[in-house]
Parts: structure tokens; C-alpha cells; sequence
């Protein structure tokens, strides 16, 4: 059975400009969606529908097909069904099969899940459903004011009556997130909802649209509680760049009498550092103080260094230019606001634990160690797991101090 799950993302928002390539945990919202349907059961295609380059190649990144939407059903106008009727079209046309149910999946929900995917594909694939929808359990009373009279009046309940929850009827929020048709009867209601409608629950907690600014910074601050974490493996990185000061330090400096200043690293940073160099990682240190510690570190560890930067996502994006290197297999440990530019930037944004609160919100994983106490090492064993103990450094860094001079 040919299950086409499509993923409507216009370049044009105005409540968040970009707001389909807003990163959340690290990934942006097109890339949370594709990944969320490409791990559903029984979905066999995900096509992405965009009038937008950016978009289309973080679709094409994250593993979708890309369906580019002509100008006529991009506007602001344009209704989602369109969208979905013109993917089928161009799938079956690529293909060369017609589609037997077709998904709506919207981006603007970070918190889906492939259960949730899955569900509504279920419904009309397995079940016999003619169309699904997610809902998530509403126990409110909802009010409706009349604009006339400026009185509120009660919709889904007598305002004179107050039932108690268990003796009311129970109500359902649609939750916005995905939607199951099939296909035949999709395209002769030319709309989502026809004949025998499933509803899917999914987890009320889950529930949430990003449809403005306030919206998208609450998505970054569940992110960590809601989302499964999943850490990163060699497989899935090809560079580590690391931020200087709390990252592989406690962020404190020591000043001696004379106003000498010292810093403090951490040996299990110079193992780690060593291990991800022999296994071939790309390693780069980028700091935006220009200080002799800074340089100094670098040498011990034998890694490249970029120190006295302004613009750290800049830096960043012109060095894995110069390398090569794709920004979503680039992992970037920081702990301060300075380092969310180029936590957008990455697939792999990382927050050591004694970052600042909205650093770690904004990241895809968070270490257990704190900034100068081994954090780096702990990276290093998320991406070369047991290899990180046994695999030999030709060059190992014998000489890393525990402290080191700030200024000569």
C-alpha cells in the first residue's frame, strides 16, 4: 500500500519570519516533521510541498522528497488540501503509482510523533477509517462572546448548569497536527474531512501550534522535557567545534597577586579531544576572546583555533565552508547566549550542563558534566562509545596542564 504522508511549508510567515526552518532543540521544524512521519508505521513516502530553496533543502537533508509548489497555491490564500492534491499529483506522476492514503502532516507542531503519524495512517490503511485526525482530551468550558452585547455566553455548556467533568459529554481539541485520508475520497471531497472520521488521541501535554514568537520560545523550553533526546553517534557527525570558556572550563578565572590570571581544564577533555581526533573527526576551537590561554590550549590539544571572533556563527559557517562540511553533521558545544547563533546553524547544537538556561533549551543534548569538569570527554564517549577507551592516539596530549596562564 502507498502511504504518502505530505508536508505542507511555505517560504512566507509573518508571525515568524522562516518559521519552517526555526530550529527547535537544534533541528528545524520542516526537518522535526520529516523525521517524525519517516519513523511512522506504515508510511512509505514523505514529500515536503515548498516554494522555498531553503526549505526544500532541509526537506531533502532530512531525508523527504521535495514537491515544488507553483506560485498559484503559495499564497497566503492557498488551503493546505491544495497543497496535498497537488503533492499526490506529482508523486504519482514521479512514481509512476497512485497513492492509497495520503497524510497531512503540518511542521508547526514540534512536539508530533511517529505514534502519533502512525495512528492516523492506521485508521484509514488498517481500520477502514475514510479520514483521522489527532485530538487530544479538552475538558473546558468554552465561552463565546457576542460582540454586540460585549456578554460572554456558554458554547459547550449551560452557563447556568455547572455538570461535574465526569458527568459532561466528552469533548476533543483537534490538535492541528496530522491528518489521514483516503486518497479516492480525498480527491472527490476536495477537503480532509469525509465519510467515517477516526479520531487519534494523542498525549494533551504534546499539544502545541507554533503560530507566533511566543509560541516558538515555548517550543524551545519543552523541548528538553518532551523530546526523547536521543544523543549523537559517530554515525551521525563528521566535525565537533568547541566553544573556550565554561565549555572546557568552570568559566572562572583565578588572578594572582600580581594580576596574574589562570584558568582551569580538565584532563579527561585533553583524552577525549585526542580520541575524536583519531577517529578522524574534524576539531576546531572557537572562542570569541582573543586570549593567549585560548591559543595555548589549542597547541596542547593540536586542534586549530579561531579566538577574537565577533560574529562566532560567521566564523562558523565560512570554516565549514572552507572544509567542506555540512552544518547538520557539525556537533557545537557552548554554555552562553553567545553561542545560540551557532546553535541555529548546526545539526548537532550541545549545551554543557552549567550553561545558561536558555542555552540549554535551545539545545539537542545536554551533558550530565558541567563546563571544565569533563564535559568534552563526555562527548567524546557519546560519539565513539566503547572505542573511545580502547582506540590508541599516535599523538596523545601527555602535556595538558590543569591550569593554564590567561595572559603571558
Amino acid at each position: 500500500m502507498n502511504v504518502l504522508a505530505v508536508i505542507p511549508a511555505r517560504g512566507g510567515s509573518k508571525g515568524v519570519p522562516a518559521k519552517n526552518l526555526a530550529p527547535v532543540a537544534g533541528r528545524p521544524l520542516v526537518a522535526r516533521a520529516v523525521r517524525a512521519c519517516l519513523d511512522a508505521p506504515l508510511v512509505t513516502h514523505v514529500a515536503v510541498s515548498t516554494d522555498d530553496p531553503g526549505i526544500a533543502a532541509a526537506a531533502r537533508a532530512a531525508g523527504a522528497e521535495v514537491v515544488t509548489r507553483p506560485p498559484a497555491i503559495a499564497g497566503d490564500t492557498a488551503t493546505s488540501e491544495s497543497a496535498v492534491l497537488h503533492a499526490m499529483d506529482a508523486h504519482e506522476a514521479a512514481h509512476g503509482a497512485p497513492v492509497d492514503v495520503v497524510l497531512l502532516v503540518q511542521c508547526t507542531s514540534p512536539f508530533l510523533t511517529p505514534e502519533d503519524v502512525g495512528g492516523v495512517a492506521a485508521a484509514v490503511a488498517r481500520d477502514g477509517a475514510d479520514s483521522a485526525v489527532t485530538v487530544a482530551p479538552f475538558h473546558g468550558f468554552v465561552w463565546r462572546e457576542d460582540t454586540d452585547s460585549a456578554s460572554g455566553a456558554g458554547v459547550n455548556h449551560d452557563s447556568a448548569h455547572r455538570p461535574r467533568r465526569q458527568d459532561r459529554p466528552r469533548d476533543f481539541l483537534e490538535t492541528g497536527a496530522a491528518y489521514a485520508m483516503d486518497a479516492a475520497g480525498f480527491r472527490a471531497a476536495g477537503h480532509r474531512f469525509f465519510g467515517r472520521t477516526a479520531l487519534v488521541r494523542t498525549d494533551p501535554a504534546r499539544v502545541l501550534e507554533v503560530d507566533d514568537p511566543h509560541d516558538l520560545a515555548r517550543a524551545r523550553a519543552l523541548a528538553p522535557l518532551l523530546d526523547a533526546a536521543p544523543l549523537p553517534t559517530r554515525a551521525d557527525v563528521d566535525a565537533v567545534v568547541l566553544d573556550f570558556d565554561g565549555t572546557q572550563t568552570d568559566d572562572r578565572v583565578l588572578i594572582d597577586a600580581d594580576g596574574r590570571e589562570f584558568v582551569g581544564v580538565h584532563r579527561g577533555d585533553g583524552l577525549g579531544v585526542a580520541r575524536l581526533r583519531a577517529a578522524g573527526l574534524k576539531l576546531l576551537i572557537l572562542s570569541t576572546e582573543e586570549n593567549p590561554v585560548v591559543a595555548a590550549r589549542a597547541r596542547k590539544l593540536r586542534i586549530p583555533v579561531l579566538h577574537g571572533i565577533d560574529r562566532k556563527d560567521a566564523a562558523l559557517k565560512q570554516w565549514c565552508d572552507e572544509q567542506g562540511l555540512a552544518p547538520e553533521r557539525v556537533l557545537y558545544a557552548g554554555n552562553d547566549v553567545n553561542d545560540l547563533p551557532c546553535f541555529d546553524l548546526v545539526g548537532w547544537p550541545v549545551a554543557v550542563a552549567s550553561a545558561h538556561g536558555s542555552v540549554r533549551a535551545a539545545a539537542r543534548a545536554v551533558t550530565a558534566t558541567p563546563g571544565g569538569e569533563g564535559a568534552v570527554r563526555e562527548i567524546a564517549g557519546w560519539l565513539l562509545g566503547p572505542h573511545l577507551d580502547t582506540t590508541p592516539d599516535t599523538t596523545p596530549d601527555t602535556a595538558s596542564p590543569d591550569a593554564l596562564p590567561a595572559v603571558p
